[in-house]
């Protein structure tokens, strides 16, 4: 069974001996072959030229290569014909590159009664009358890689089965095959940060740097909102692999949608860059104070006429009292164009000022109030409620009466009680229905309502009933209480 591998042979001219063509050459792990080279020191098909024809160093002497003759696929007539193999089947170009092709085939029918030795593969350029052979020596495979080819060269492809009595009819490829430079097609890598809108600020330089695939190189085309690049202020440079547009100051005119086209024989690839190029915004165009109240001030302004190429991201809306001149935040990226500022002390007058605000920051100037707040203290009216006086006027009560008590001769005691009244009272006091008001022996107290009598030093004569009578413009009450005081047992 024939081994199927690629196999190289080395360049050989056509005027060869069949010595020198039993010669082995060496042949690279690979098993591609070089191209051929026609007589006089020109390579076939893609080969290079040679400065000197280079000579192969001896080899000892093979006896089935001197059996065989000058021309591989040469076939002696006299030969019976089952001697020498039929041509091999099926040949065909398995691929063609820019600097090689790769051909296969099928064992023949008939191997001929000697045996099957090898295949010789052969190259006829297109125009030329002689078959240059790319391996000299027969190569039991059945796929051969010959490398080394020149783009734009054009040839024909023939293989021969040979056996030690000859080579056998060969197997031509019908197709002429041409080696052309192989095409890769155009592709766009648009690196991650230039996939959004590029942003950058008046006066920054911009510089986009994308890289791209093609085979030869292609063609690279910059185009500015559909239409060519401006010279004087875009410079643009193509490398192999990429192509750089830069600007070295930009500006807002320079914002818009940037297209890379690259293209390749028919074949093209696109990528869009959306560059903003963006300043800071003018202020309000005026600012007007609504009204004032209490400690509150109401204001109204109208948005910018330019908001630096880009959109506004809210006010700022700051105070400053007329005494200090100091301005302070009250509200910042406010996006109404109304606002009221509160907390505003009484007394003081104020202004005004509104900022606009973008991605490049707050706007060079502000919009200020022509007319001061003035927040003036307003007087201040007490309006009482009317009251009704309640009336606490009371017929005198007692709330705690009189508790009869026993007491001893010679030792001071005393009788309280609680009264209720409004007016305040009169109080009087009384032994067995008699004022003992003035009497020294008795010494009265009223205070917070309530009442004591105090009986210095009693004896038993002061023993009775002790009345406590109340007295106002309402009414009187009274309570009673009985005293006695024992005499003290004799011996």
């Amino acid at each position: 069974m024939t081994e199927q591998a690629t196999s190289e042979a080395p360049a050989c001219g056509l005027e060869e001996t069949a010595s020198e063509s039993a010669h082995v050459p060496p042949t690279g792990p690979s098993g591609d072959t070089a191209a051929p080279q026609a007589p006089g020191g020109k390579q076939a098909p893609g080969g290079e030229r040679a400065s000197e024809p280079q000579e192969s160093a001896p080899q000892p002497p093979d006896p089935a290569a001197s059996a065989a003759p000058a021309d591989p696929t040469a076939t002696d007539p006299a030969l019976p014909r089952e001697d020498v193999p039929s041509a091999p089947l099926l040949l065909a170009v398995e691929d063609v590159s820019d600097s090689s092709v790769t051909v296969s085939w099928e064992p023949p029918e008939s191997l001929g009664r000697l045996g099957l030795q090898g295949y010789v593969l052969e190259l006829r350029r297109e125009g030329a009358l002689d078959w240059v052979p790319v391996n000299v020596r027969p190569m039991m495979v059945t796929q051969l890689t010959v490398r080394n080819l020149a783009v734009g060269d054009k040839f024909f492809v023939r293989v021969a089965a040979v056996s030690s009595a000859g080579a056998g009819p060969p197997a031509v490829l019908e197709q002429l095959v041409h080696i052309q430079e192989t095409i890769e097609a155009p592709k766009i890598r648009v690196p991650r940060h230039l996939r959004q809108t590029y942003i950058r600020q008046v006066g920054e330089s911009i510089n986009l740097q994308i890289p791209f695939q093609g085979n030869p190189k292609p063609q690279v085309l910059w185009t500015h909102n559909g239409h060519a690049l401006d010279s004087q202020r875009v410079s643009v440079r193509t490398g192999d692999q990429d192509s750089i547009l830069f600007i070295r100051s930009a500006q807002r005119s320079d914002s818009g949608c940037y297209e890379l086209t690259v293209q390749l024989k028919g074949l093209e690839a696109k990528a869009a860059v959306n560059i903003l190029v963006i300043e800071k915004p003018g202020a309000p165009s005026s600012i007007r104070l609504l009204d004032v109240w209490s400690c509150s001030a109401a204001l109204e302004w109208t948005p910018p006429q330019d908001t630096g190429n880009t959109e506004l991201l809210g006010y700022t809306v700051q105070k400053a009292d007329e005494k200090t001149g100091q301005w302070f935040t009250v509200l910042e990226r406010y996006h109404p164009t109304t606002c009221t500022v509160s907390d505003l002390i009484v007394g003081n007058s104020y202004s005004f000022r509104v900022f606009s605000e973008n991605l490049c920051g707050l706007s060079a100037s502000a919009a200020v109030t022509k007319e001061l707040a003035h927040i003036v203290k307003t007087d201040i009216v007490a309006k009482p409620k009317s009251f009704v006086e309640r009336d606490f006027s009371e017929a005198p009560s007692f709330t705690q009466p009189l508790a009869d008590h026993t007491s001893t001769p010679g030792y001071s005691t005393q009788l309280s009680c609680s009264v209720r009244a409004s007016p305040k009272p009169k109080i009087i006091w009384m032994k067995n229905k008699m004022d003992i008001q003035g009497n020294p022996k008795y010494r009265a107290l009223s205070e917070q309502g309530v009442c004591t009598l105090e009986i210095r030093k009693p004896s038993p004569f002061d023993s009775g009933v002790y009345t406590c009578k109340a007295i106002n413009v309402l009414g009187e009450a009274s309570v009673d209480c009985r005293l006695e005081v024992k005499a003290s047992a004799t011996h």
